[in-house]
């Protein structure tokens, strides 16, 4: 990335990706005995460990994708976080209700998109808006890549 824009359009897709999980993280920590009992509901193994781990990577994972820290590894571990959670949260193939499946698709679906947006957040980088880019090293291209 080497325009000025490119590293505009990154930012704004860090803090777009970055309000979803930001939110999540937040929201599950203020009303954790329901979150943890949703995912007793869900069969999620070992609830009281997934549970903090779950709010850690949203709120955290969150935060530092606005100020644009680590983004390649953390781009790379949210997208492997949301497939699961749409595997988990989201299988539709076990709905009985059809409208109740028509929902879990579509939400399905969505998490897989998100997880594209992360992988394409991988392969950019940070952008220049970013920690990331005040931690490189100086090149011939300029600070925003």
């Amino acid at each position: 990335m080497t325009r000025s824009v490119d590293s505009g359009v990154i930012f704004f897709a860090r803090l777009a990706l970055a309000a979803l999980f930001l939110w999540g993280g937040v929201m599950k920590l203020l009303g954790y005995s329901d979150f943890i009992g949703y995912l007793h509901g869900l069969n999620v193994p070992y609830p009281q460990v997934t549970g903090p781990v779950v709010v850690t990577i949203e709120a955290l994972g969150g935060l530092l994708l606005i100020v644009g820290y680590k983004v390649k590894p953390l781009a790379l571990l949210m997208a492997f976080y949301t497939v699961a959670t749409a595997m988990v949260g989201h299988n539709f193939w076990d709905a009985t209700d059809a409208a109740v499946q028509h929902d879990m698709v579509i939400h399905f679906w969505k998490n897989i998109a998100i997880a594209g947006g992360f992988l394409l957040l991988f392969v950019t980088g940070a952008g220049g808006a970013s920690i990331d880019a005040l931690r490189r090293p100086s090149s011939s291209y300029g600070a925003l890549r």
